[in-house]
């Protein structure tokens, strides 16, 4: 039997990283952050110098760049050459910038068939030891993960997101323009705001970060029975 997927799509700010690491801590699954891999593709071109206006030169490093995951809910990390770059794909550098990969339609489908080879090791082994993942980030419901045996939307309302990145220390201006302003941007190639056929819709505005991830449990119980 192979293991299950858990998959959280949404905007950001709806507590989507929080929530699956928390649940994937308390089932043993993989976490899997897809925007690292966004992120982490920004910082390699960032570093290369490379014209993000030119699509097939950002697509070149993409497919070159040498980068591992490790999908440890407790300690998840992002290595590019060797190194860790978690802190470094988290800066306002990389947050503004990285919508120029994102909505790259050369660059996009490399990095969606990492994700989904990531999805099937950990279906089959990998970290987890076949257990399966909890996997969060945008299309993922529908375009990365449409099999996952559950599947969830989150939202909240558009103030309250930015709130919750702005209590994490950031400038509010570079938040508010990081937030909205990628979702503006990434909604150009991805849905992300509405649930399809057979996606939960979970609105976090209101609730608190256990309220949410027992809501998650419930589902993924539901879902094994």
């Amino acid at each position: 039997m192979t293991g299950i997927v858990i998959a959280i799509d949404g905007p950001a700010g709806t507590g989507k990283s929080t929530v699956s690491r928390e649940v994937a801590t308390r089932l043993g699954l993989a976490y899997f952050d897809t925007g690292a891999t966004y992120r982490v593709a920004t910082l390699a071109c960032l570093t290369e110098g490379v014209d993000f206006a030119v699509t097939s030169d950002v697509a070149a490093i993409v497919a070159t760049m040498n980068v591992e995951l490790v999908l440890d809910p407790r300690n998840p990390r992002v290595m590019l050459d060797g190194e860790d770059v978690s802190r470094q794909i988290r800066t306002d550098t990389v947050a503004l910038t990285v919508s120029k990969v994102a909505t790259n339609l050369e660059a996009r489908p490399i990095l969606q068939e990492m994700q989904r080879e990531v999805i099937r090791m950990e279906r089959d082994g990998g970290m987890s030891k076949g257990r399966g993942v909890c996997v969060e980030g945008r299309d993922i419901t529908t375009v990365i993960a449409p099999e996952a045996e559950v599947r969830v939307l989150m939202t909240a309302d558009d103030e309250v997101r930015v709130a919750r990145r702005s209590d994490e220390g950031a400038d509010l201006a570079t938040v508010r323009e990081a937030v909205l302003g990628r979702d503006r941007r990434d909604s150009a190639v991805v849905s992300f705001h509405e649930a399809t056929d057979g996606v939960h819709t979970l609105d976090t505005t209101h609730l608190t970060i256990e309220e949410a991830v027992r809501a998650v449990m419930g589902l993924a119980h539901e879902a094994a029975l």
